[in-house]
């Protein structure tokens, strides 16, 4: 313990060896799927519908690509590293099959493969139930996978392992919200003098008695600078870019992604045709956003993450013969990435247009601002404009439960055009909806709306929905008697109202269905 009545916990470390990275992955380690499911890692910006699609796009861009180039009779590769919930996954692997469906040309096959540190995220993926239909027709696999380590890859299903040189089309790497949780080196330049900085950290109570998440919430790092001598590494295109930043950047505290670029090596031995990575993150791609950095604050979530330098990653792809995409208008939330570590790179046109057609002339990142805009205003908005936002959104559910509210309220005075439309986006928002054992019961609150809309038949399948999910609860009882009264289907309205009587006596409001006038 220090004197100041502070508790050291770590002194002084070089910041990529620091011990908040090893707290980091003992969060993800301890909390699992409830990390995202108890909300405390907020995701809802990476991997939501409209997201899902954009991946999508560019994948079958990519798949297109290869297929011109006669590339079609192996199978690629797609490995998101660090797929936590599989959430997104979900997403890509439903609108990709819609792409898929809607073409006639002989396009290579492709096995998606989600990878994660985490047994218990690995295990939720392969035992969840919406998974099961993409395992069965052999386009889904599950691997273990760890950046600062791994140089194979075990597909858990199939018992294949993929090692270095094995894939003769390029590996397709998906990192969406990984690179801000790889180390960095840190680095600080004053006058074209490069410093490697360490980090102490301390807590003001006694870090054993305090469980990872409060210790990463009330940490606090102190950092030290020391002058280094170049060349730093031993890789000669990381020197290259480094030594740029010391030559052009005035003053600034710098992130670079040594780690990071060893990870995509890694990947890149895998395959002897190249890499493509597909990622998004907070971060910067231009140079004139590196400078002026301060002392980076940890943003804390649960977990803790940081924002990420792609201008080195993307300049790092070029020094290799590579073609780096990045947004060549603003982007105001999130970087959106393709880099293609490939010798043939500027000959992927069909990846390169969905690129500038998804992404760059409008992307997630653009409707992240639309979505700031529709919940300021949603009380203000009419039924048609609220379908077009969700249609906007790819049918995103999370984005779809934010205008729930409004959406109910217009609902009241509708015509019955308007009611089919209505019906017909909710049955959209449940198809992309995937399941991560939230609290909030979705097909409950859909299944409502329609028998407010007089869907009944369609009601009584959505509260099967949530008993699927969420067990027998006294309102589905009460709901689902409530649409065979409606339905005239009196046999099945005694059945149900017998039933629920018994599981749950003391509901009263199941006497009120007593009182319903059957003739």
């Amino acid at each position: 313990m220090m004197s100041t009545g502070q508790f050291e916990i770590e002194a002084r470390t070089p910041f990529a060896e620091s011990i908040i990275w090893q707290l980091n992955r003992n969060f993800y380690q301890e909390q699992g799927i409830s990390a995202w499911s108890d909300h405390v890692v907020p995701h809802q910006m990476t991997s939501n519908s409209k997201v899902g699609k954009t991946y999508a796009e560019l994948i079958f861009a990519f798949l297109k690509d290869l297929a011109e180039k006669g590339k079609t009779t192996e199978m690629v590769y797609i490995l998101e590293l660090g797929a936590g919930h599989g959430r997104l996954a979900f997403h890509i692997l439903n609108h990709l099959q819609k792409l898929l469906d809607s073409t006639q040309e002989q396009l290579p096959a492709f096995c998606y493969v989600l990878s994660d540190i985490v047994e218990d995220n690995l295990n939720f993926f392969q035992n969840h139930p919406q998974f099961q239909p993409f395992f069965q027709k052999g386009i889904l696999e599950v691997a273990y996978f760890d950046a600062s380590g791994s140089n194979n890859l075990h597909l858990r299903n199939t018992q294949k392992t993929i090692s270095q040189g094995d894939l003769h089309q390029p590996l397709l790497a998906i990192a969406n919200y990984f690179f801000d949780s790889i180390p960095p080196e840190l680095f600080f330049i004053q006058n074209k003098t490069l410093s490697n900085c360490s980090v102490s950290i301390h807590s003001p109570t006694d870090p054993e008695e305090k469980s990872t998440t409060t210790l990463i919430q009330e940490m606090e790092l102190s950092y030290y600078k020391s002058v280094v001598n170049t060349p730093v590494f031993g890789d000669t295109l990381m020197n290259e870019i480094i030594e740029d930043y010391r030559n052009t950047l005035p003053e600034t505290f710098l992130f670079f992604p040594a780690r990071s670029i060893q990870c995509l090596h890694q990947l890149k031995a895998l395959s002897s045709s190249g890499l493509v990575l597909l990622s998004m993150d907070k971060g910067f791609h231009e140079l004139h956003n590196l400078n002026n950095k301060k002392e980076p604050d940890l943003i804390t979530h649960g977990s803790f993450s940081l924002w990420v330098n792609y201008h080195a990653l993307g300049k790092y792809c070029e020094k290799q013969g590579g073609k780096a995409l990045f947004p060549s208008f603003s982007n105001f939330h999130l970087e959106i990435g393709c880099l293609m570590f490939l010798a043939d790179s500027e000959t992927y046109l069909h990846t390169d247009a969905a690129y500038q057609q998804f992404v760059n002339n409008f992307g997630p990142d653009d409707f992240n601002s639309i979505k700031q805009l529709a919940y300021f205003n949603a009380s203000r908005l009419k039924l048609a404009e609220l379908i077009a936002l969700i249609r906007l959104s790819s049918y995103d559910s999370t984005f779809f439960i934010k205008l729930m509210p409004q959406l109910r309220l217009v609902a009241q005075a509708i015509s019955f055009n308007e009611r089919k439309r209505l019906a017909q986006t909710l049955d959209q928002v449940w198809e992309m909806y995937f399941y991560i054992q939230e609290d909030f019961d979705l097909a409950y609150e859909i299944g409502g709306m329609l028998y407010d809309l007089g869907f009944y038949t369609e009601a009584l399948q959505y509260f099967q929905y949530s008993i699927d999910l969420f067990g027998r609860k006294e309102d589905i009882y009460y709901n689902q008697a409530l649409c065979y009264y409606q339905l005239r289907q009196d046999q099945l309205f005694h059945k149900t109202l017998a039933e629920a009587k018994i599981a749950f006596p003391s509901y009263e409001p199941f006497h009120n269905l007593d009182k319903l006038d059957m003739s």
